[in-house]
């Protein structure tokens, strides 16, 4: 039974996308089956592992509103030994469809359940927003990894953020969990960027990964020749930093895979 795990902040630009490609990269790396589920109707997650989604037949919008079984949407990425439901344009007007179905909060909750016992991993990279799409993602989900840029309005938003969390747990799925906060596009040279490393601990004792994703020429690279960190540069510090990541995860789940570091 696959553990569903969603990245999640309605502020765009916070490296959400780019921490879903290499998170699932490496869980894949470390023997994992792992989904990706691109909910973000941009379509960045698709794109960034070299998928064109202007030509796509079928994609999450067939399967959430159209009924279409999940196996008939899943696009196998061989390079990356991982699984993609992908994104496209159509699922853009989705949130608006959704509205008037039954069961509008559980949509995709419904794809997933018919899959999820063929993956360890279902990681779902969900749209800047706390819409009706981010809502089906925290609904299907078993926890929620809350990605944070480390700049000056790190802390602006996540009340927001976590008071939506409480009421998709006290009203639709009582076992969603916070796994944690992740700290990215860090510069360590930069006094601010530390400060707000330290704030967000303070805030959220007990919830802030270890791992802290630094902000790199190389993370920012990787995603224009359609590749993850560990397929773009496996030695760059941002490869070390999801790596880690990854690791952390697995200890979590009591699975402390071999990594060489």
């Amino acid at each position: 039974m696959a553990k569903i795990i969603s990245l999640i902040n309605q502020k765009g630009g916070v490296g959400k996308t780019t921490s879903a490609i290499n998170l699932v990269t490496y869980l894949a790396d470390a023997g994992k089956f792992v989904l990706l589920v691109d909910l973000d109707p941009q379509g960045n997650a698709s794109s960034g592992l070299g998928i064109d989604t202007r030509n796509l037949k079928k994609s999450l919008y067939q399967a959430m509103i159209s009924g279409e079984h999940p196996q008939d949407v899943i696009t196998k990425i061989e390079n990356f030994n991982c699984d993609i439901i992908p994104s496209s344009q159509d699922l853009a007007g989705a949130g608006v469809e959704i509205v008037h179905l039954d069961n509008r909060e559980f949509r995709l909750y419904e794809v997933l359940r018919q899959i999820r016992t063929d993956y360890d991993y279902i990681i779902i990279d969900s749209p800047p927003s706390l819409g009706l799409l981010t809502i089906n993602g925290l609904t299907a989900s078993d926890e929620v990894i809350i990605p944070v840029q480390a700049e000056y309005y790190a802390l602006e938003g996540l009340s927001q953020l976590l008071e939506t969390i409480n009421l998709v747990r006290e009203n639709l799925q009582p076992e969603l969990k916070v796994m944690g906060a992740l700290m990215t596009m860090y510069d360590r040279r930069n006094r601010l960027a530390r400060q707000v490393v330290r704030e967000v601990r303070d805030h959220f004792p007990g919830y802030v990964f270890d791992s802290i994703i630094p902000r790199t020429v190389r993370l920012a690279e990787a995603p224009g020749f359609g590749k993850s960190i560990l397929h773009f540069d496996a030695f760059s510090k941002g490869a070390r930093a999801y790596k880690n990541l990854a690791k952390e995860i697995l200890r979590m789940e009591g699975e402390n895979k071999k990594f060489t570091i």
